[in-house]
């Protein structure tokens, strides 16, 4: 069973990010406020879970949350600004986007930047570990599922439905026979690099 939060007396937000990987699209945080007798006997890292449990979930989390916020930095940020401060950027703006400020933040992974003077705490796979951040996880992974889905209708060839813009060797074999779209990270390094040998 995950635990509800780090600091039992505290108004706490767990926040997480989805589609760091990608080569498409943008990378979509979210933060969430659980009130502090949430618990619910599948809620897990959305990793862990199948498509159909995510969406159940995120019915949920949505009815019986405080509050959550979920948003995407889109490609250009990402090129802009790269990746990693782009994922931290969209936590800001999603705990920023609350309706009720937090007192504590637990972030899932190993890097954070201070949110004004809310104290804060890294936690290596804590989507597995606490309530809150699994949330976080659940609604970032099914937002940004249904905004690859959505663009899929516009750019059919690369099955953004099914990939999601990760790099699958089908989405890199479309990138190759059909180029980039205004969705492709510029930044990434979109197909590998062919090698060339002297004959």
């Amino acid at each position: 069973m995950l635990k509800s939060k780090i600091n039992p007396n505290l108004l706490e937000c767990g926040t997480d990010e989805a589609g760091r990987g990608c080569l498409a699209g943008p990378v979509t945080a979210a933060a969430v406020i659980l009130p502090d007798n949430f618990q619910h006997p599948f809620l897990n890292d959305s990793k862990q879970l199948a498509e159909k449990k995510r969406l159940e979930l995120k019915a949920i989390i949505e009815r019986e949350a405080i509050c959550y916020k979920v948003v995407h930095v889109m490609m250009d940020e990402i090129d802009e600004i790269n990746i990693l401060n782009a994922s931290i950027l969209g936590m800001h703006r999603a705990i920023e986007g609350l309706s009720c400020a937090p007192q504590f933040i637990a972030i899932d992974g190993n890097r954070f930047k201070p949110f004004g003077k809310t104290p804060f705490e890294c936690v290596v796979k804590g989507d597995g570990k606490f309530l809150h951040i699994a949330a976080a996880s659940i609604l970032a992974k099914t937002y940004r599922d249904e905004y690859m889905t959505a663009l899929h209708n516009d750019f059919p060839q690369y099955n953004w439905k099914q990939n999601k813009g990760y790099p699958t060797k089908e989405h890199r074999e479309a990138i190759r026979n059909n180029g980039t779209t205004i969705f492709h990270r510029k930044s990434f390094k979109l197909l590998p690099e062919q090698l060339k040998f002297p004959l």
